[in-house]
């Protein structure tokens, strides 16, 4: 698989000094092959990766750094427009702070600094241009288990080099508010029934929304594990595999439901009791371990109507607006 290294050496990068806790390359994704067996992989925030591009001029889809917890150090070979969205980090440019949701220009030669985490759990780092790595089946977005895209299917490592592409027209000092969960309370994430809701115990769905479940350790960029109130089968806890949409919650025969995300699996054979709504996919990618979610059921006109307030804001952010 091509690398970065392999890339012309008049071609501006940034140098990956300290790579951070889980830092990788991420585009919108590798949509329209998961028939094939192929995972979409993206961004866990789909929506501040698209907020922390429009800030700095580029393209919605273009390839940023999705930053886990803790935030990796850069060095830049020319100067760029530079946006941290969603999660709220420490950010530094040699020692100077920066706002998190806003575009800073970063000088030829100087190190920015993503640093302590403040809210939220994963931070998109958008430079204008671009980070230009290979495609694979026509996206960047790096896929950790079957170690596809980005920097040959990893995580950032010291030492890296990141090329970046032609940039656009700047717009310095743009920002936009990201929605991240409150570190106090449970993220009210709305769920639509299905697909399979027919296969659980009648009162399932109001057993869901009943009380808290915790995101546990054993969660990753495929799914988040959850602990709390035991959901129960009609039938048998196996099916026939079935495709797994992003957001949608499989129930093994634990009962304890898995909510499956960016490089989930393609099919999967346990039932889904219910699927997390597109306009609140991001907040369920700003959570980490040990973080609580109160689920709430909703009807599909009220989930339509949410993903159109939500793009209606993005559109406004676009115009430099604020929504």
């Amino acid at each position: 698989m091509p690398s970065s290294s392999t890339r012309s050496p008049d071609v501006a990068s940034v140098r990956v000094l300290r790579p951070g806790l889980l830092t990788t390359v991420q585009d919108r994704g590798r949509w329209g092959l998961q028939a094939r067996g192929v995972p979409p992989a993206g961004p866990m925030d789909p929506w501040s990766h698209r907020l922390a591009n429009v800030l700095v001029g580029n393209s919605s889809g273009a390839a940023t750094l999705e930053i886990t917890l803790v935030g990796p150090e850069l060095e830049f070979e020319d100067e760029r427009l530079v946006a941290v969205g969603g999660a709220q980090f420490a950010i530094e440019v040699d020692g100077k702070g920066q706002s998190p949701n806003t575009a800073f220009f970063v000088p030829a030669g100087a190190r920015l600094r993503v640093g302590v985490r403040r809210a939220g759990a994963r931070g998109y780092l958008a430079v204008s241009g671009g980070f230009d790595v290979p495609e694979v089946l026509g996206s960047r977005a790096t896929h950790l288990v079957s170690r596809m895209g980005g920097i040959g299917g990893r995580a950032l490592a010291a030492g890296d080099s990141l090329p970046l592409g032609p940039q656009g027209e700047p717009r310095p000092g743009q920002s936009a508010d990201a929605t991240v969960p409150a570190s106090d309370e449970a993220a009210r994430i709305r769920v639509l029934p299905g697909p399979h809701a027919d296969r659980f115990s009648a009162d399932a769905l109001d057993l869901l929304q009943s009380s808290d479940y915790t995101v546990t350790n054993e969660s990753d960029r495929m799914g988040f594990r959850l602990a709390g109130p035991r959901l129960t089968h009609t039938g048998s806890a196996d099916i026939i595999s079935d495709a797994t949409p992003l957001g949608v919650l499989q129930v093994p025969a634990s009962g304890q439901p898995v909510l499956l995300m960016a490089d989930r699996q393609t099919t999967g054979g346990y039932p889904s009791l219910a699927t997390v709504i597109s306009a609140d996919i991001g907040l369920a990618g700003q959570l980490a371990p040990g973080d609580r979610i109160r689920f709430e059921a909703c009807t599909l006109p009220e989930a339509l109507a949410a993903l159109i307030k939500r793009e209606r804001a993005f559109m406004a952010i676009e115009r430099g607006e604020r929504p």
